[in-house]
């Protein structure tokens, strides 16, 4: 018995349980289901530590209800779920996950690019139904990917990862992101910085990669939406309220866009019934579900409270200023 005590509202992965063993006594929750706001509060009352998903909601009210608690890791590279500022002011430490879901997230954004652009969600249905009558000239016909131009919103890791991919299927590469990219990176990725509203009018294909914040938050709406291209498609594997979803919907069902393809949603795990249209590839929010990243950021994490525990700074803290 170490004499600290953590709760993590995931199950976890065997390697990250492992490595925490020897140092506090973790109480896992093992539901088949998110653990309830209710159940959460409960169990966090004597607990030092937090390990926790973007369901769970850092706020005051879990503060409170956690008054030994001293560190919180995120279980993401995203923490719009956290008050940050609340939980400086009362001296938590808060940790994410960073660097090791890029590839995995820029891997998912292009089986949705693939999947809505060649209908393979509609295809899969057909050949599964038991309808299929054999193959005709113009049966689930969908548009190239190739030498197509890909705009992304949001040039980060994850952006750039998504640009380097484009490169293998010929694209003309557009961007736009708060802060411009070094001339060699944008040679190295063959990527085009331009206005915002010009990367959303020339894109075949618009995808996106920002942080939620108070400057991105339903970014993408109604006037976005209408500057696109009616054959252009609209990828989102990042956070779900970059979207205004009531003027995506609306644009889907006008016709003013050929389609979405969604990794993330404004109010998950809701999703409005006017998104579930053949157009539109929905996915309950898989961007870094591989084994291997979901590991490496169950073990950072894991390595983030060893080091606080220990006295060490945490690897990936995102308020040093408590310590």
């Amino acid at each position: 018995m170490t004499g600290r005590k953590v709760f993590c509202t995931d199950p976890f992965f065997e390697a990250p349980r492992a490595r925490l063993a020897g140092s506090a006594d973790v109480e896992y929750w093992d539901g088949s289901e998110r653990p309830p706001r209710a159940e959460v509060l409960r169990r966090i009352a004597d607990k030092d530590a937090l390990i926790c998903l973007l369901t769970e909601k850092i706020d005051d009210e879990l503060l409170a209800a956690g008054p030994r608690l001293s560190i919180v890791t995120n279980v993401a590279v995203g923490y719009d779920n956290i008050d940050l500022a609340a939980c400086t002011r009362r001296k938590v430490a808060i940790t994410n996950t960073p660097g090791v879901l890029d590839e995995t997230t820029a891997d998912l954004t292009w089986a949705l690019l693939m999947a809505v652009a060649r209908r393979v969600i509609e295809g899969d249905a057909l050949a599964r139904s038991g309808q299929w009558k054999g193959w005709n000239l113009n049966q689930l016909c969908g548009v190239d990917v190739w030498g197509k131009t890909l705009g992304i919103l949001g040039f980060g890791r994850i952006g750039r990862a998504v640009a380097r991919r484009a490169q293998g299927f010929g694209m003309r590469v557009i961007y736009n992101s708060p802060h411009r990219a070094a001339t060699e990176v944008e040679h190295e990725l063959s990527a085009e910085f331009l206005e915002r509203d010009q990367v959303i009018a020339q894109a075949d294909f618009l995808t996106l990669h920002v942080p939620l914040s108070a400057e991105t938050r339903g970014m993408i709406g109604a006037a976005e939406l209408a500057q696109m291209k009616r054959s252009a498609f609209l990828i989102n594997a990042a956070r779900g309220a970059v979207v205004q979803e009531a003027s995506l919907i609306a644009a889907l069902e006008r016709g003013q866009i050929a389609g979405a393809a969604l990794d993330v949603y404004e109010r998950e795990p809701l999703i409005p019934d006017g998104l579930r249209r053949p157009n539109v590839v929905l996915l309950p929010h898989l961007g870094s579900a591989s084994i291997e990243t979901r590991t490496k950021m169950a073990m950072i994490a894991a390595e983030n409270v060893i080091a606080f525990f220990d006295g060490r700074r945490p690897p990936t803290i995102l308020n040093p200023e408590v310590l």
